[in-house]
């Protein structure tokens, strides 16, 4: 029984204890759990933390003299030496949908009015924070946590068990007080949640980054996921990371009747449950939480964007049902963009990689929904004119989506005097040649091919996702090559080897004053993903050369026509005009490029170096036939489980005959909705187009047999 001063401990227990090491192992268990209970799922801590310190200090001698005590579940074995090779598939129970979201309460209104159409009054509706961090999902045996797992695709994810084990806030065994609300104690429990990192959490995170001369995280939510995803526990253990539990696999497992006593339930269980949640019995009651979380986004000590709204009772989620990707019982009410004031500093020029001049508002930092915000582009002198943004102007910033840096204008009141609109240099920033603007045409441009921003450029573009692929080689790294003089075009990343790449000097100090070195590790990275790149297929080696107006889609028709970069350098304007897709000006780019003497030169050294210049043609009897002529696919969201990209996952469906579009039409046949779909699964419903998961794309790919679909809902 509980004493006053919040300990487990009976005068009975305290004697058995001093005598006999197993009761007391197994006391000092239940009072540090007990504690922490108190102080994560209570926030009413009684122990100071050297008092309990001093009881974990207990806890490990007594083990460490008596290790056949040792348990998985004791609080002491959060972290062990186990360093994991990979991340294993872990299915679901029950599969982890995605939200619709509400971009204002007027979206938020239809909902419910479609709700209570249903229903013929309105439901009580459960209201909760929409915590911005990484989905995850704790499976529990007779009350033990057996497997963690992140959402990955909302089918499969990746085992993290070892990894959340060492999160505080996670117990590694349910209280006893909660134990009889599960059905069968016997079988698993999937419960469900978010792990986050608290704004001073994250902010400590960063600076610590800086000081080891790491970049810093973007964002709170991709810390978080990223620090789920670490090799070594001891280093999710040191990133402070915390969860809000809030949802079940399967309603059935607890005797609770809907959503709201399932967080008294959780709390109840041990877990740390968001204490912002409110039963609400009308519309009017689920607005004004709407609104009152929105005031009070920024006091808050965690990042959110919006509000979760669910139908409390779990029969009444039943009846509603879901839709292909999206529980018709719950609703996300999405803030709007979050906008800050910060001063323009200056307006600077960065060259892209086909020459292009863009204007880039330098700022003074600012933290926009997360994340500090220094920098954001201005797309093109037309747009510094229509927003006249000028030097020296208070701004108005948001992140487009949360994620974009954007500035929507001036503060006209604090411009100050003497500010003047900003002009286009008439010469390029990184090579001084002349700066010109074609007719009809919205960039300028630097004319000059040995300018070296371009040259920068180039090489990420070739390093990228969408092209060779070259991972892990990021633009501080492309820069030091490019300044020690070790890359000046694609074809030197495949001269790099292991020990140059190790040794290279980062160009920053540590704290004795010594340069920082890329190191080995990262060098034997990168060195494998060099040596991955050269069986790319010809098409993304054709979009990674960079020529102008050729894209990934535009890349790919010319490959189709022309499965060799001598095939295609031996075509006429004319030849290169009449394949699909390909008009005049994208033909004479493509001309253009192949008979620049230096871009031949560097042709030739990827062929030399052996990269991937013609589409390998199947053997004899492995041509698979055109099952899927006259079908139109567009792909959308992230293919997790099978782990293909939607670049490869539309080079398989092309193979059969299909056509691959980047837009929905009512001509497309099928969308391929992966995880988080965006605009285009929207569009498939408001057209009727018919939509397909991933299980059902890979059923495609394997059978070679269209696929059947109903109509997106």
């Amino acid at each position: 029984m509980e004493n006053e001063q919040g300990s487990l401990l009976d005068e009975k227990a305290l004697a058995e204890a001093a005598t006999d090491p197993a009761a007391r192992v197994e006391a000092l268990r239940r009072e540090i759990e007990h504690n922490s209970y108190l102080y994560y799922a209570l926030d009413a801590p009684v122990l100071s933390d050297a008092a309990f310190d001093s009881l974990m200090r207990e806890l490990r001698e007594l083990e460490a003299a008596h290790p056949e005590l040792i348990d998985p579940t004791s609080p002491t074995q959060r972290v062990g030496g186990y360093v994991g090779e990979q991340f294993a598939p872990v299915r679901h129970a029950r599969r982890m949908y995605s939200l619709d979201n509400a971009m204002d309460l007027g979206e938020l209104d239809a909902w419910m009015e479609r709700v209570v159409e249903d229903f013929g009054h309105f439901p009580p509706m459960d209201c909760e924070l929409k915590i911005d961090g990484s989905s995850i999902a704790l499976t529990y045996e007779d009350g033990v946590l057996v497997r963690a797992a992140t959402r990955g695709d909302g089918t499969t994810g990746e085992d993290v068990t070892a990894n959340m084990r060492t999160v505080k806030d996670v117990p590694l065994r349910l209280r006893p007080e909660a134990l009889g609300a599960i059905a069968d104690r016997t079988a698993p429990l999937e419960l469900r949640g978010e792990v986050y990192l608290s704004k001073a959490s994250f902010e400590r995170l960063n600076l610590a980054a800086e000081a080891n001369g790491k970049a810093p995280f973007a964002n709170p939510r991709n810390a978080a996921a990223g620090s789920l995803r670490q090799k070594d526990p001891k280093i999710t253990q040191g990133r402070e990371l915390s969860t809000f539990m809030y949802a079940i696999a399967e309603d059935g497992a607890l005797s609770v009747p809907g959503q709201y006593q399932l967080l008294e339930w959780l709390r109840e269980a041990g877990f740390h449950v968001n204490p912002d949640v409110e039963l609400c019995e009308s519309a009017e009651a689920v607005r004004a939480f709407c609104e009152r979380a929105l005031e009070r986004r920024e006091q808050l000590p965690y990042e959110i964007d919006g509000v979760v709204v669910k139908v409390n009772a779990f029969a009444q989620q039943e009846a509603l049902g879901f839709t292909a990707r999206a529980p018709r019982w719950a609703i996300a009410f999405k803030f709007p963009p979050e906008e800050k004031t910060t001063l323009l500093r200056d307006i600077t020029v960065q060259v892209g990689r086909t020459g292009a001049l863009t204007p880039v508002a330098e700022l003074a930092p600012v933290v926009v929904a997360g994340s500090t915000v220094a920098r954001a582009t201005l797309h093109n002198l037309d747009e510094v004119h229509r927003k006249d943004v000028r030097v020296g102007d208070t701004v108005v910033v948001r992140k487009a989506g949360d994620v974009i840096p954007e500035v929507l204008g001036p503060v006209l009141s604090l411009r100050p005097d003497g500010a003047a609109p900003w002009a286009m240099p008439d010469v390029c920033p990184s090579c001084g040649s002349p700066v010109i603007r074609e007719e009809g045409e919205v960039a300028f441009r630097c004319i000059s091919i040995d300018c070296p921003a371009q040259a920068q450029e180039r090489l990420l573009h070739w390093a990228s996702r969408g092209a060779l692929d070259i991972d892990g080689m990021g633009e501080e790294i492309v820069t030091r090559l490019v300044e020690v003089g070790r890359l000046t075009d694609v074809a030197d990343y495949y001269s790099l080897d292991e020990v140059e790449l190790a040794l290279l000097d980062m160009g920053r100090v540590n704290k004795e004053g010594q340069p920082i070195r890329l190191g080995a590790t990262i060098a034997a990275k990168l060195v494998a993903a060099i040596e991955a790149s050269r069986t790319r297929p010809f098409a993304r080696v054709l979009f990674g050369l960079g020529i102008r107006h050729v894209g990934k889609t535009t890349a790919e028709a010319l490959a189709g026509a022309f499965p060799s970069i001598d095939a295609l350098a031996a075509a006429t304007e004319e030849e290169l005009a009449a394949v699909d897709g390909i008009g005049p000006k994208i033909a004479r780019s493509a001309y253009v490029f192949l008979r620049v003497p230096e871009n031949a030169a560097v042709i030739d050294r990827l062929r030399a170096a052996g990269v991937r210049l013609a589409e390998e043609a199947p053997a004899p009897g492995e041509e698979r036939p055109q099952t899927l002529a006259g079908l139109t696919f567009v792909l959308t969201g992230s293919l997790v489980e099978s782990g293909m990209t939607r670049d490869e996952a539309g080079a398989a469906l092309k193979a059969l005959g299909a056509k691959v579009s980047g837009s929905v039409s009512k001509k497309t046949s099928y969308v391929v909705a992966g995880e988080a779909a965006g605009s285009k699964y929207d569009k498939a419903v408001s057209l009727g187009v018919p939509v397909l998961d991933e299980a059902a794309l890979l059923r495609v790919l394997e059978t070679g047999e269209p696929p059947a679909a109903e109509p997106a809902e």
